[in-house]
């Protein structure tokens, strides 16, 4: 995809400058795709605000990256106001439909094997993106819903090269796009996979992104679409029969509701930090691993934590595997179910926690902790919960326009493809989202287990998705997130130990390695091997984490950080100077575009 092309065709009356970093007075907008990242600049272009921008965006991301994310998912927009300063969420996180029950992954008692499962109707969640988008532009956009889709629209009617990530999603598929004639028929035409450089044009979304922009989101959610994906969800893997239908009504649809929720807000350092509260684990697992590291001093090379030392790395996972412990208990959908939000960020619960790290030895295999006695909302403690391994895939992208208004968005269709169910005649795929509830339902009243993830009617399954605002006396300095299933909470935090700690710019944060531990059992993943990650995580570094007795690193003497986490965009604000910087992640073809926006 040639990202200047867009461009010049979208912005002709705009300076601007596409490449993986940029800094200006005016909007910036940091995707991972460059067509998509040309659709925000020219709602920007147009004089409309950063929430214009997020709408086109990602319209234009279920264009370009259908594999992660689109009109069949959902996902949490962060929305920082200049004018006010306040911060609000938008939770578009698909939700059970009215006919769920806890056993519906687990119909004879053992949990549906995932990729059969998620594959599935029933793993289904009612879609939340169209609503978001249309809930958020309502309260604070300028632009009309038919004005965001027109970039997606042509997109879709003219078509795009694709690139190398989306031919090799189609390519390493696990049979996603081949097992429904639609999904293939669009991605493998004439059973041949598309590649690298062929052009994709998607007619039935082009029509369907039409109707939308005609008729309005109602247009989704009710009448003849909304009955095609009540039926498209009906269909099953014949290994499951009747057992995988989806269970979504035309009711179900038509009573989605999105939810506008207060940021999470906690502290790290003299900063403040801004995030997603529950459904989504993310801002309380990012919140929690900070204040566990508070007490040692990152970035001091001379007390031998400096970003390549083994004891920096070393606490870093430490303090992984106690908040993984913790979320694997404690987070679910607060609506639903009360989540010890209060008690999981208390002092006296951290301190009890931090404990447990010690500078030169590795710890057995934590246990979540008790936060209880800081939390009277909860009072009893669940269970680990029992879910699949969570999809690298997703989309993350932030944007800042001249005003000073921020959004940062994580968006998804959960695992790479979804169901793989493509809606005949309108051409987006189906979300599978409901497999981020437990198969298996963990509730048991005998042992005061109340199921913090089990499936219920209208509940929203836990996410990690951790958009993230970071500020310096009120004022905000950092927007950013990330995909990566469970390890979008540890490349944000990766990216605000980089910023605050080791005192890298926007894009050496975003460059670095990253590190990931979503276990309490410890298995570590971290990045290296491509130039662009600097500085390096040393073998003599991974050794010495090998001494400690920290898994998952190989061979001694061997370089075993050859992951790739995550895709961080993020967009900045200098306080000093007012001015305006985007960085993208080199991981995908991230993509920053500054916009000289017309003057009022």
């Amino acid at each position: 995809m040639n990202a200047r092309l867009h461009c010049t065709r979208w912005l002709a009356l705009c300076l601007f400058s596409t490449t993986l970093f940029a800094a200006s007075p005016d909007g910036v907008v940091a995707v991972s795709h460059p067509a998509a990242a040309a659709a925000g600049a020219r709602m920007l272009a147009q004089g409309g605000n950063a929430i214009d921008a997020a709408a086109a965006v990602q319209f234009a991301l279920n264009v370009v990256e259908p594999q992660s994310s689109g009109i069949g998912g959902g996902g949490f927009m962060l929305v920082h106001l200049a004018k006010t300063g306040e911060t609000f969420i938008v939770d578009s996180r698909e939700r059970a439909p009215a006919a769920a029950s806890a056993d519906m992954f687990a119909p004879d008692g053992l949990a549906m094997a995932f990729p059969l499962a998620s594959t599935s109707g029933l793993a289904v969640g009612v879609p939340g993106t169209l609503r978001g988008i249309d809930t958020a532009l309502r309260r604070w956009g300028t632009k009309k819903l038919a004005d965001t889709l027109a970039p997606a629209i042509e997109l879709a009617g003219h078509g795009f090269r694709v690139n190398r990530f989306l031919a090799d999603d189609i390519a390493h598929d696990d049979g996603r796009t081949q097992l429904h004639p639609e999904t293939a028929a669009t991605f493998r035409p004439g059973g041949v996979p598309l590649a690298e450089g062929d052009w994709l044009v998607q007619p039935d979304l082009a029509k369907t992104l039409k109707l939308i922009a005609a008729k309005g989101p109602d247009a989704f959610y009710r009448g003849p679409l909304a009955r095609a994906i009540v039926k498209a969800q009906q269909r099953s893997r014949s290994e499951l029969g009747d057992a995988g239908r989806g269970r979504m009504t035309l009711a179900d649809l038509a009573q989605y509701q999105v939810v506008i929720r207060q940021p999470l807000i906690g502290h790290y350092r003299g900063w403040t930090l801004e995030g997603m509260p529950p459904p989504s684990s993310g801002g309380l697992t990012v919140l929690q691993m900070l204040n566990l590291l508070q007490r040692f001093p990152l970035g001091d090379t001379a007390q031998g934590y400096g970003f390549d030392s083994p004891q920096t790395l070393h606490v870093m996972i430490e303090a992984m595997r106690l908040a993984f412990a913790d979320r694997a208990v404690w987070i679910g959908d607060d609506d639903t179910m009360p989540v010890p939000q209060r008690g999981l960020l208390h002092p006296g619960y951290l301190a009890t926690r931090a404990a447990q790290i010690k500078p030169d030895s590795r710890m057995d295999t934590p246990q979540a902790g008790d936060p209880t006695p800081w939390d009277s909302s909860t009072t009893v403690r669940p269970a680990p919960s029992r879910v699949h391994e969570e999809s690298p895939h997703t989309t993350h992208f932030a944007i800042v326009d001249r005003w000073g208004n921020v959004v940062s968005v994580t968006t998804t269709i959960e695992y790479t493809w979804g169901t793989g169910i493509t809606v005949p005649g309108y051409g987006f795929l189906l979300n599978n989202e409901l497999t981020d509830f437990n198969l298996a339902p963990s509730a048991d009243a005998v042992a005061g287990n109340p199921g913090a993830n089990d499936v219920a009617p209208y509940k929203r399954p836990r996410s990690s998705m951790a958009p993230l605002l970071l500020l310096k006396q009120d004022k905000p300095v950092a927007a950013f997130g990330s995909p990566g299933g469970a390890t979008i909470i540890n490349s944000v935090l990766n990216v605000t130990l980089n910023l605050v700690d080791h005192g890298m710019t926007l894009q050496q944060a975003i460059d670095a390695p990253r590190l990931s531990v979503t276990q309490a059992a410890g298995q570590v993943s971290c990045e290296g091997g491509q130039v662009f990650m600097q500085p390096a995580f040393s073998v003599g570094t991974q050794d010495a984490l090998r001494k400690l007795g920290h898994i998952g690193l190989g061979e001694a003497g061997t370089n075993g950080c050859q992951a790739s986490i995550g895709s961080v965009q993020a967009v900045a604000i200098d306080l000093a100077t007012g001015v305006h910087e985007g960085a993208a992640d080199p991981r995908r073809e991230g993509t920053v575009i500054r916009v000289k926006a017309p003057q009022d």
